[in-house]
């Protein structure tokens, strides 16, 4: 359980996230996977990085329960703090990351492919923003750079999914495969990339990045202004109770069933 790394190819590191049982990563967890990136990267051997997870889905955000045990603040500022270094890590890594996503890719999992340079999904992955109905913000940053901005809105407005197919539709997923040929596919990806020069792919890293006409870094640090004032006001924890709530009775519905 974790992150951990791998050389499965010559050139390409896989950096793999494994928190069961839904990759709702409590705090450390998000610094561990900003240390990876970052190492990852930094290491001159690596021309391309995967960014993969093991489990029922890719990421589940943060951990909501880690959040509700705090009864002061220092829960949320660490997942805070801890997205913002784990999505700036992807984007800021010195090669390019390629996101290979399967089921699930939710809230801080958006952050993650939203700053990856290129994305993998398996048919059944679905990606989305629930932050409205548990209690938080952020991350539409890294959504309004997968679709197209109206339709960002809607979907964090209802805190709908899009399919890996409408993404690829909008051009933001590069290949979209049956699930069990999901992690070769992105592979096969990331070898393509790391045949170029690897000073050159760094500089072409750094020179795509430096056209980029939003700074994302900042766009998100303002979005959590917002977040700090939802949980400040107390309507956080009320929406986060309800989620909860509800939470708790589909889980003892399907258990009757």
């Amino acid at each position: 359980m974790g992150v951990s790394t791998s050389s499965p190819d010559k050139g390409v590191a896989l950096v793999t996230v494994d928190f069961p049982p839904v990759n709702a990563l409590p705090v450390q967890g998000w610094y561990e996977l900003a240390d990876a990136l970052r190492a990852a990267g930094r290491d001159p051997g690596t021309r391309c990085v995967v960014l993969a997870a093991e489990g029922r889905g890719f990421n589940a955000g943060v951990d909501i329960k880690e959040m509700q045990r705090d009864t002061g603040h220092g829960a949320l500022i660490g997942a805070n703090r801890g997205c913002y270094e784990a999505f700036a890590a992807v984007y800021e890594c010195e090669v390019p990351v390629v996101a290979a996503v399967h089921g699930f890719c939710l809230g801080g999992g958006i952050g993650l492919v939203g700053n990856a340079d290129a994305i993998v999904a398996s048919e059944d992955a679905a990606f989305g923003l629930p932050e409205l109905d548990r209690g938080a913000l952020g991350a539409a940053t890294h959504l309004a750079r997968l679709v197209p901005q109206h339709l960002m809105r809607a979907l964090y407005y209802t805190s709908r999914t899009a399919t890996a197919a409408e993404l690829h539709a909008h051009g933001s997923v590069w290949k979209v495969v049956p699930r069990a040929e999901l992690r070769d596919a992105a592979l096969e990806l990331a070898a393509e990339i790391a045949r170029k020069d690897g000073y050159l792919i760094r500089l072409a890293k750094a020179a795509i990045n430096g056209i980029d006409p939003v700074d994302v870094r900042r766009s998100y640090r303002f979005e959590q202004g917002f977040t700090f004032e939802a949980n400040l006001s107390g309507v956080a924890d009320r929406v986060r109770d309800t989620f909860g709530e509800s939470a708790a009775g589909a889980t003892a519905g399907k258990e009757r069933s």
